[in-house]
């Protein structure tokens, strides 16, 4: 019984010892593995080859997944940042022309230094009536008045209608009638004018129909400048009206009409100077008959 147990603690003690002496062999720093090694290590390699490939393909789908929403989102935020850069762009355009219209309205004061200019601004026009009249946001409490002049950096464009207290009606020239007159003379410089009134528009010619009473021999020229004359008494003088395009007598010959071009374009209307006329106010009664 002694010797078994002798034998057993033996057997124990020598295993102890081998594999002291495997697990220092193989700790230690060697070059060459075993073959048994070798074996277990390209196992575990081929193993971890086969798993982390499906794996990094699915890690890139997902990647490039997020690079691809990355991308629109930056695309949509490029899109909103571009349409407003249109849009600056766009504004800054007609900022541009409004105060390019503002200040060839400001140049005409000092053509006008004698009567008193009234900016106002186009609020509304009527589609059936776009060549008729129009809508200004000043009126009674600005000092408007009917049958002032309207005009433009270009010339004038008609005449106020009617009045109320915060808007006026304009009475657009290419809307004018037998019963709208306005006293007008060709002008010419260090000559004697020809003196007439604008009596209507011609839709047909696009003309503003200049009849001429005085008695002269003077020819109107073609491109010959006609301005308001002032006579009336309501309209200042000297503001464009328009540019001979012809002359023609009636069927008898007794009197001649010229074929006027409105100065101003009547299409395009944005901002207006009413002027009041500061002197002969109290003429204005007696000659609201020959200016309408």
């Amino acid at each position: 019984m002694s010797f078994f147990r002798k034998k057993r603690l033996f057997i124990i003690l020598i295993g102890i010892i081998v594999l002291v002496a495997l697990v220092g062999f193989s700790i230690r720093d060697r070059v060459n593995l075993t073959t048994a090694e070798q074996f277990v290590s390209d196992v575990i390699g081929v193993a971890q080859n086969v798993i982390s490939t499906p794996v990094k393909y699915v890690a890139g789908i997902f990647e490039n997944i997020d690079d691809i929403r990355n991308t629109y989102e930056e695309n949509q935020i490029l899109r909103e940042r571009l349409a407003q850069y249109k849009g600056l762009i766009y504004e800054v355009q007609e900022i541009k022309d409004e105060n390019e219209e503002l200040r060839a309205l400001l140049d005409k004061e000092d053509s006008i230094r004698s009567y008193n200019p009234i900016h106002a601004t186009v609020t509304a026009r009527s589609p059936e009536r776009w060549i008729e009249q129009l809508t200004i946001n000043k009126g009674k409490s600005d000092g408007v008045k009917v049958n002032m002049a309207v005009i433009t950096a270009e010339g004038m464009i008609g005449k106020v209608q009617s009045v109320a207290p915060a808007t006026s009606t304009v009475q657009l020239l290419t809307g004018f009638d037998e019963f709208n007159r306005i006293s007008a003379t060709v002008s010419r410089e260090g000559g004697k004018g020809i003196f007439g009134l604008i009596e209507s528009y011609d839709k047909e010619t696009n003309s503003l129909l200049f009849k001429i009473i005085e008695d002269s021999d003077q020819d109107i020229e073609e491109g010959e400048l006609v301005v308001s004359s002032g006579m009336g008494g309501v309209f200042p003088a000297g503001l464009p009206i328009g540019t001979v395009k012809e002359v023609v007598p009636d069927q008898y010959g007794l009197t001649r009409t010229a074929l006027v071009e409105p100065a101003a374009n009547m299409y395009e209307i944005n901002h207006v100077v009413v002027v009041e006329r500061l002197l002969g106010q109290d003429d204005e009664d007696e000659a609201e008959g020959e200016e309408e």
